[in-house]
C-alpha cells in the first residue's frame, strides 16, 4: 500500500509514503488466470533485463512488480501522467491508477462474482466497506436479478 502526499506550497519535493495496508495483513495472495500469469512472467523477464542494464539487481525476494528506473516504487502521480495522454489519444475517459481498482471491482460484479468474493479479492476486512464503496454496482446487479426472475416466470 502506498499513499502520495502533495508537498506544502513552495516545496518542490513530493513525498511517497509507503505504509501497510489498512487491513494490517502483511501479504495477500491473488489468484490469476494462466494468460495473465504468462503476461506477468514475460513482464518480469523484460523488467529484469531493463533494470539490470541500469545496474540494479532484480533477483531479490522482495522485488517489486512495477518499478521506476531506480528499481523503487513508482510515484502514483507519474502513472497518472503516463495514462492521461494515452486515454486522450484513443478517446477514452481518463482513469486514475486507483480507478483501475474500481474498474476491476465493477467487472467482477458484472461477471457474477459474489460480494464476499469481491471483498476477499479487494482485501476489505469488513463486507460493509465493500458494500459502501460499490453499492452502485450491486444495485445494478439487483435490477438484473429481478429481470432474470421475471423472465424465468414468463417462460
Amino acid at each position: 500500500m502506498f499513499a502520495y502526499i502533495n508537498p506544502p506550497k513552495g516545496d518542490l519535493e513530493n513525498k511517497l509514503i509507503i505504509q501497510p495496508a489498512k487491513t494490517k495483513k502483511d501479504k495477500r495472495v491473488l489468484s490469476m488466470d494462466a494468460s495473465t500469469m504468462q503476461i506477468m512472467k514475460e513482464w518480469k523477464s523484460k523488467q529484469a533485463k531493463e533494470i539490470l542494464s541500469l545496474g540494479y539487481n532484480t533477483m531479490g525476494k522482495n522485488q517489486l512488480v512495477f518499478t521506476n528506473l531506480k528499481n523503487k516504487f513508482i510515484n502514483p502521480q507519474k502513472i497518472g501522467q503516463k495514462i492521461r495522454p494515452i486515454c486522450k489519444k484513443i478517446d477514452l475517459k481518463e482513469i486514475t491508477p486507483h480507478g483501475f481498482r474500481h474498474t476491476h471491482c465493477s467487472l467482477l460484479f458484472e461477471a457474477g462474482v459474489s460480494i464476499e468474493e469481491v471483498q476477499d479479492r479487494l482485501g476489505h476486512s469488513d463486507i460493509k466497506t465493500t458494500m459502501n464503496k460499490y453499492a452502485h454496482v450491486t444495485d445494478q446487479r439487483k435490477e438484473e436479478t429481478a429481470l432474470k426472475f421475471a423472465n424465468y416466470l414468463n417462460i
